[in-house]
């Protein structure tokens, strides 16, 4: 019998995350381990008189392309997809794995090629999205695999995941609302600065943002959410950072990742466990050297580190970065086939200054 918080959920996400409308036209994704979450979306969407498409990817065929396929194939995007990228009003993103290590052995070389090929999809996204023409939101329906990788029974991730997105309280929208108004009052602070230094552990950097835009992350595009975050200013970026926790690739991890920025760029960069893969992201083309997005987490219902960097980088108390891809509507003129983010933990002793004053500190704002 299917979970009622998973109804709960579509009827959010639908009703207030992506505030769709009758005569819509929506692009459900999601593996085959999500279909259950899927039919209560597409039911939920019918009933709002809206118009619902489904692409069910099937794990299994990912792996047989990226070990068999030749690299014109792997870089292939029919055009069916891209139509739909051009046509729907919404996408809705639903995570759920078979199995987290499925891509854990292919080859880093396949996985950059199918990355580029990617590229033309977002390239269709970032300009609807920039547009206004385009709405998406990510979120995730909790499987076996997602819970074991997490280290948690089915029903404590269960637990995990809908007590993230308050879908437990009596009225989930209200709350999200709440969230909303506190960190536009942060945004709002943060959008008058011009450069922004973050303190450490092993970690010291700076980057300007002026001119650039806070984002305000309270369930409009990622559900769980809660974030504040900002590209900077390509070219500016100083320093060196450690990322306390692993760094999450098609289900590989990256151990101890440490990170050097000259001029914007990186010009170091090493990591305990699978620095082959951290040099072969950062060589995925020109863009994967520099920061796409700094960003703080701000939801302090999730307090543990689970391997899954929808709900990580949430985590109050930390920051994150992310090589890459930046946000066209935070400013960004960076572009790469990759947005890769990683954690670090500012919760003992950890310090973000702006414009020289200390505005946060061991893991919550002080403003």
């Amino acid at each position: 019998m299917m979970d009622i918080r998973a109804r709960k959920l579509a009827q959010v996400i639908l009703r207030y995350s992506l505030n769709l409308k009758s005569g819509d036209k929506l692009l459900i994704q999601g593996g085959e381990k999500t279909l259950p979450f899927i039919k209560e979306v597409y039911r939920e969407a019918i009933k709002m008189g809206i118009f619902p498409q489904v692409d069910l990817g099937i794990e299994e065929l990912t792996e047989i392309m990226l070990k068999h396929g030749n690299d014109e194939q792997i870089m292939y995007i029919p055009e069916s997809s891209k139509t739909a990228f051009e046509t729907v009003d919404a996408i809705l993103t639903v995570w759920g794995e078979k199995n987290t290590r499925m891509l854990t052995n292919i080859d880093a070389s396949k996985m950059k090629l199918r990355s580029r090929g990617r590229r033309q999809l977002m390239e269709i996204f970032e300009r609807r999205m920039a547009n206004k023409e385009l709405k998406w939101c990510g979120t995730l329906f909790p499987t076996e695999a997602n819970a074991q990788e997490a280290s948690m029974s089915l029903e404590e991730y269960e637990d995990f995941v809908y007590g993230a997105g308050y879908i437990d309280t009596e009225n989930p929208i209200e709350k999200w609302q709440q969230v909303k108004e506190e960190q536009d009052r942060i945004c709002k602070i943060l959008d008058t600065k011009k450069e922004i230094r973050i303190v450490s552990k092993d970690t010291d950097i700076k980057m300007r943002v002026e001119g650039r835009k806070w984002i305000n992350c309270c369930g409009n595009e990622n559900f769980p959410d809660g974030e504040v975050f900002t590209s900077p200013i390509e070219d500016s970026v100083e320093g060196y950072i450690r990322f306390s926790f692993p760094g999450i690739y098609a289900g590989r991890e990256i151990e101890d990742i440490k990170l050097r920025f000259e001029k914007g760029k990186v010009v170091e960069a090493t990591a305990a466990k699978g620095e082959d893969l951290l040099l072969q992201l950062l060589d995925t083309d020109e863009g994967a050297k520099f920061l796409g997005e700094v960003a703080i987490g701000t939801n302090y219902g999730i307090k543990r580190f689970t391997k899954n960097m929808l709900f990580d980088e949430k985590i109050g108390g930390t920051v994150h970065l992310a090589i890459g891809r930046g946000f066209p509507e935070s400013g960004s003129k960076n572009f790469s086939a990759i947005h890769w983010d990683m954690l670090c933990d500012m919760r003992d002793g950890g310090e973000i200054y702006a414009d020289g004053e200390l505005i946060y500190k061991d893991g919550k704002f002080i403003i």
